[in-house]
């Protein structure tokens, strides 16, 4: 692809924790629109589990796709499906290192969570766990998603406020009836009143994931 046809390509990825190839979990840590990498870094730091590999993608221009993520598909193209394809390329890339899917969390925050868990469905498997804070599924009102593939028992986490100026409670909603459809152990917290931000009982759901990774 053209750079204008894949504007994610050559873009860098942030380390933290345990370097590839030297542990046995890792945790992929996509960030929100209009942040960065770095932030993922913090939240890292904040879930203080560094025997993990934390790798966090930077998007060009700080964004992963330019419109919302209920927008119609197309009106996120070829953004979308560049970023897409740069967290198949982190997650293979992984892979080489020795660590599979099976032993990844596919992390996001806002634009980084819907991009997470649409990336997750478009590429059902067993993960070592998918966490979408303040994200959903990516479409317009009305999409059906149709995976014919199976999470194959994955622990899901999506956290959300009730009142998110950016993500529809709805959409939370859909989005968690879809990944246990897809045979996905989803655990859905609602935060009342909580805003658009990570609170400290999702990281501490964070913890619990990895944790459980790491004594499997």
């Amino acid at each position: 692809m053209t750079a204008a046809g894949d504007p994610h390509a050559g873009q860098p990825v942030l380390a933290a924790g345990a370097p590839p190839g030297t542990a046995a979990l890792a945790v992929v840590a996509l960030h929100g629109r209009g942040a960065g990498a770095e932030d993922m870094l913090a939240l890292a730091r904040a879930v203080d589990r560094p025997a993990a590999t934390w790798l966090a993608p930077q998007a060009r221009h700080d964004t992963w796709y330019p419109n919302r993520f209920t927008a119609p598909l197309a009106a996120n193209e070829p953004w979308l499906e560049s970023a897409l394809a740069f967290v198949g390329r982190v997650l293979e890339d992984l892979a080489t290192h020795g660590v599979p899917a099976t032993r990844t969390v596919l992390l996001g925050f806002s634009q980084g969570a819907c991009l997470a868990l649409e990336y997750a469905a478009r590429h059902a498997r067993r993960y070592g766990g998918v966490a979408g804070l303040s994200g959903g599924l990516i479409g317009p009102p009305g999409t059906r998603w149709e995976c014919p593939a199976s999470f194959d028992g994955t622990p899901v986490f999506l956290g959300c406020s009730d009142d998110d100026p950016h993500i529809p409670l709805t959409r939370v909603r859909e989005t968690s009836a879809v990944l246990t459809g897809m045979g996905a152990v989803v655990t859905e917290r609602i935060y009342p009143a909580a805003g658009h931000t990570v609170l400290d009982d999702e990281i501490e759901q964070l913890r619990a994931m990895i944790d459980g990774l790491a004594r499997a």
